[in-house]
């Protein structure tokens, strides 16, 4: 199925064939364009398509090319329009088309992930469990006019995820162009998502009672940690139900009002062995789900377990180009994120297809750093020696077909090529000179007085 002209670099650099394979299907331009018609209220395609849009900026996220401008100027041949078109056109994306394509991408991976036997084991079997986190997009470069005039970081907009565990999947993001925003202000635009039998877990920030009442309404299941600021009604008394690996679990109802309503919910309490790094040594966790649906131990660990979607956001900001500096714009800002996000959930594609052909341990050792910088090295020439005419036959393979080239490239894959590296403890740091403005020293004097 896949052609001999692909030979070597089915040897040399399989992860680049997997990369390409997986965007092949997620950006089929005919789709992605049908997309932005179906979701853009004001932009509109005249010279410019979306898909192209997609494509040039897809070789930004994966670091292919280290600016927008750079990607410009390899296409301007193929681009009727300027870059200070393009530039126009990243400027006016509309939010609503950048979430759309998160969506799309989660949708059209699924599928296929599925007939790779690729999911995830359930967290908490019998519900679909959806981890909701938030991220603020980091300072720009301040190239427009008016950041000029302020030594202030410029933050171009936040975003708000929802990671969906069986699948491994970002299948949802909410947008916002303000940077200062509170991540609580888009929980009104997740309630309509919500399902029966969700469960959502999230940390402290999403603890408001319109959303809790919200999920319960809608017959969801919560799991989220109480903040500070909100409070209710103790009832009975704190029992203990035993431990986990960091520390002893306590359990307590606890009555909340909201809008003439009172719902009682479980207060999970666990005190830790060691405090964590903003000094709390116990964590409250609030959730509906009933002692036969999870007990109090298996509630504070599907909190501990909440972590994962940190761990997508730092992966895709270390791996990849997600944050362009100068993209200072927050709705081109955005779009670069969400591509990002769209990245991400490729990767897991392919990581799935890996652990159809791999043991689970060897492909869990493997770096995402390590598997970037092959397909960052190797993109570029490799879509010299085999143009898109050669990938076009991909786009539109059966969900089965697809998921058997993948395993068939996957097993050409070496996991220990790509093993992470192993570190010790850390040191603690070393005492420092006071610092002196201007001060410099010789690295060549400094290193005369080791002692060998």
């Amino acid at each position: 199925m896949i052609p001999a002209a692909f030979e070597p670099f089915l040897e040399e650099a399989p992860l680049g064939v997997m990369a390409r394979l997986t965007l092949e299907s997620l950006f089929d331009p005919a789709r992605l364009d049908a997309l932005f018609r179906d979701t853009a209220q004001r932009q509109y395609e005249k010279e410019l398509l979306f898909s192209q849009v997609v494509e040039l900026m897809t070789s930004v996220v994966l670091r292919v090319h280290p600016s927008v401008l750079a990607a410009y100027k390899k296409r301007q041949t193929l681009l009727s329009v300027s870059d200070q078109a393009l530039y126009d056109k990243l400027r006016c994306m509309e939010l609503g088309v950048s979430a759309a394509l998160v969506a799309d991408s989660a949708t059209q991976v699924a599928p296929v992930l599925k007939a790779l036997g690729g999911c995830r084991p359930a967290w908490l079997p019998g519900f679909r469990v959806r981890v909701l986190d938030g991220n603020h997009l980091s300072k720009t470069e301040g190239r427009l006019k008016e950041l000029r005039q302020t030594w202030a970081a410029a933050l171009p907009g936040a975003v708000l995820a929802v990671y969906e565990q069986e699948l491994d999947l970002v299948t949802q993001v909410f947008l916002t162009p303000d940077g200062h925003a509170q991540e609580r202000s888009l929980l009104t635009d997740i309630l309509p998502s919500v399902q029966a039998q969700d469960l959502w877990i999230a940390d402290r920030n999403f603890c408001t009672l319109p959303f809790l009442f919200g999920i319960a309404a809608a017959q969801g299941k919560f799991v989220i940690r109480q903040h500070g600021q909100l409070h209710g009604r103790l009832l009975g008394q704190r029992r203990s139900c035993g431990r986990t690996a960091t520390g002893e679990v306590f359990e307590q109802e606890l009555a909340l009002e909201y809008q003439g309503q009172t719902r009682t919910v479980r207060r999970i309490t666990l005190v830790l062995d060691h405090p964590t790094k903003d000094g709390d040594t116990e964590i409250h966790i609030l959730t509906n789900l009933t002692p036969q649906e999870a007990s109090a131990a298996q509630v504070a660990e599907l909190y501990r377990q909440r972590w994962t979607i940190e761990g997508r956001f730092y992966e895709v900001t270390q791996t990849l180009n997600c944050e362009p500096n100068t993209l200072a714009y927050p709705k081109a800002a955005l779009f670069a994120f969400c591509l990002a996000l769209v990245a991400s959930n490729a990767v897991a594609l392919l990581k799935a297809a890996l652990r159809a052909e791999h043991p689970e341990e060897a492909v869990a050792q493997m770096s995402s750093s390590y598997m970037a910088l092959e397909v960052q090295g190797t993109y570029q020439g490799m879509m010299i020696a085999l143009p898109p005419s050669e990938w076009v036959r991909f786009r539109s393979l059966p969900v089965a077909d697809l998921a058997q080239v993948l395993r068939q490239v996957a097993r050409r894959v070496q996991p220990t090529r790509y093993a992470k590296a192993k570190r010790g403890p850390k040191k603690p740091p070393l005492p420092k000179s006071k610092y002196q403005n201007g001060g410099h020293v010789s690295t060549h004097k400094l290193l005369q007085t080791r002692r060998h």
